[in-house]
């Protein structure tokens, strides 16, 4: 199957730059695959779509500020650096950008001298593995200098540090909880506590689980055939309470609302709903045979990317296509600070 076959045209103005002023102004399109109908409605309004015994599963990640800069140590040339996955204790699997690649064994200043670093691997496509040392936890380090990892299609012509600060607010998930992402889950940043509430005031339960993102969910697919794209390994885990809250909304009748396509990846790697931890590189595209999905959130996604391949396996290539055409001509917001689409 072509990759070609998974393209739209998107005004570049509705690229959404900025989150909306509130998380519950977002709008929602309401896909019914059955039927093929669309409604188009708002995020609060989710409150009318699902009910008991449903389960809304939520990926609880957190975005680190994994985005830092600094210099190398023999020459001052400017390293920006995109943190992706500790592999290893003090090892970290990076993306880098410099005007000249370092060589193994070379050092880097990060972070306003606060953080050192050592080159120990070149990789593809500007990846690279660093041993990162500092005299204070990283992760304190990187609240103070690190910058939230926004995507590069967010092209805004000036970032002041009070944007900065809000994006640490606003490109985070309110049920956020384990530091590990280099991107957000960006369906759920549209949850406010008071829908969360609202949900669960109608008897729909809610289950957590994690799944860092990180390559393998944002990094285009360049292969010509679908097939040829390799996908990343990313981590997740499944709990106990999860799996047991999951599988007794199953057993009630109830349907598996999957919030975004990394909560999607996590349900549909392991083969039954039981608790589970690991790392999966799976790739949906169509046909596919989803187990453990019934209904999905999520935002509005990159032309050809993998994410709309997984939407397209769950609705149908020329049903999401056809929603997607919708979407540009009632100009919903796009990509990660954009509106969002409830697949039924």
């Amino acid at each position: 199957m072509k990759t070609d076959l998974f393209n739209y045209d998107l005004p570049p103005e509705l690229i959404a730059q900025h989150p909306p002023e509130r998380r519950e102004l977002a709008r929602m399109m309401v896909l019914h695959r059955d039927s093929g109908q669309i409604e188009h409605r708002r995020i609060a309004d989710l409150v009318e779509y699902l009910r008991a015994p449903d389960v809304l599963v939520l990926n609880n990640t957190k975005v680190i500020p994994a985005r830092v800069f600094g210099h190398k140590a023999a020459s001052g040339g400017k390293v920006e650096l995109l943190l992706l996955e500790e592999i290893r204790p003090g090892e970290w699997k990076v993306l880098m950008k410099t005007s000249r690649r370092p060589k193994a064994g070379d050092a880097l200043s990060l972070c306003s001298g606060k953080a050192r670093a050592t080159m120990l691997e070149d990789g593809e496509l500007g990846e690279a593995v660093l041993k990162i040392e500092s005299d204070r936890p990283l992760m304190e380090i990187l609240d103070e200098e690190g910058v939230p990892p926004l995507p590069p299609y967010i092209a805004r012509k000036e970032q002041t540090p009070e944007q900065v600060e809000k994006d640490k607010v606003r490109y985070q998930t309110v049920f956020a909880k384990n530091p590990g992402s280099a991107a957000a889950p960006t369906a759920g940043l549209h949850f406010t506590p008071e829908l969360l509430e609202a949900l669960a005031q109608q008897g729909v339960s809610k289950a957590e689980l994690t799944l860092h993102v990180g390559l393998g969910t944002f990094r285009p697919v360049s292969a010509d055939i679908i097939t040829d794209h390799e996908m990343h390994y990313e981590r997740y885990r499944v709990s106990e309470e999860a799996a047991s809250t999951i599988a007794a909304a199953r057993a009630s009748g109830g349907r598996v609302v999957a919030v975004g396509s990394t909560s999607v990846r996590t349900l549909e790697s392991i083969p039954a709903i039981q608790a589970a931890e690991g790392s999966t590189n799976i790739f949906i595209y169509p046909p596919y045979a989803f187990r453990n999905v019934d209904a999905i959130l999520t935002n509005f996604h990159l032309p050809k990317s993998t994410l709309l391949m997984m939407m397209s396996a769950f609705a149908g290539r020329e049903l999401m296509l056809q929603a997607y055409e919708t979407a540009v001509a009632e100009k919903y917001r796009f990509f990660s600070y954009g509106d969002c689409m409830l697949i039924l």
